[in-house]
């Protein structure tokens, strides 16, 4: 998959839709220009990226996944469910990963090799109905299907209101720094539709430049 083929046919106009309403999101997006979100269109990987990302930083994340990778990768970079059920729990004790997300990576990865998964079914269900159907995995809670829903399936109007990093850059940018409520963040978050995925993506990128891929 190219990079070209990957970027979301929405982003242009998304792009423009937002800095029209938003001054500080037009400021993001000339900041950003040339950058965009990227799927890499791997299910499994994009799952197993967002359980190792679970309640700890980017950088910590990046630094286990590299880890989990290297025990469990192919040659090619790719991350198999066969190849964590290989590995087992024991196998991935050295990876910097919990118990429980061992646990839950395992889950995943037998329900991936059972075909107890499916996941060509998600692109013809909408977005709850994919977060409900996700949310029944063991160690899947709403914010990791959101992040496959924005990293995977692209969809363009998801807003995770319960991520560190959106909460954080929404109040410096529009609340003087203090960090507002949930219910007041997804409010204000209405401007933003039916973009919302784009306009998180931005934010994120006003905390941290370096783009995650899941």
């Amino acid at each position: 998959m190219t990079r070209e083929e990957s970027v979301p046919a929405y982003w242009a106009q998304a792009n423009r839709a937002l800095a029209r309403e938003d001054q500080a999101m037009a400021g993001l997006i000339r900041r950003y220009r040339g950058m965009s979100l990227v799927s890499r269109g791997e299910p499994f990987a994009t799952l197993a990226r967002s359980i190792v990302g679970q309640q700890i930083s980017v950088k910590a994340a990046d630094a286990v996944w590299a880890r989990f990778a290297a025990v469990v990768g192919a040659p090619d970079g790719a991350i198999k469910a066969e190849a964590v059920l290989a590995a087992g729990l024991s196998g991935l004790s050295d990876c910097g990963l919990s118990a429980r997300k061992r646990e839950y990576l395992c889950d995943l990865a037998a329900r991936f090799a059972s075909g107890a998964i499916v996941p060509e079914r998600w692109q013809a269900m909408g977005d709850e109905e994919v977060i409900a159907d996700l949310c029944a995995v063991r160690g899947i809670g709403r914010w990791t299907a959101e992040m496959f829903l924005i990293f995977n399936l692209l969809r363009p109007d998801i807003y995770p209101v319960d991520d560190l990093g959106l909460q954080k850059a929404v109040s410096l940018l529009y609340f003087s720094g203090e960090r507002p409520a949930p219910r007041a963040l997804a409010a204000f978050g209405e401007r933003w539709r039916p973009w919302r995925t784009v306009a998180t993506w931005y934010l994120w990128r006003s905390l941290d430049p370096v783009a995650v891929v899941y």
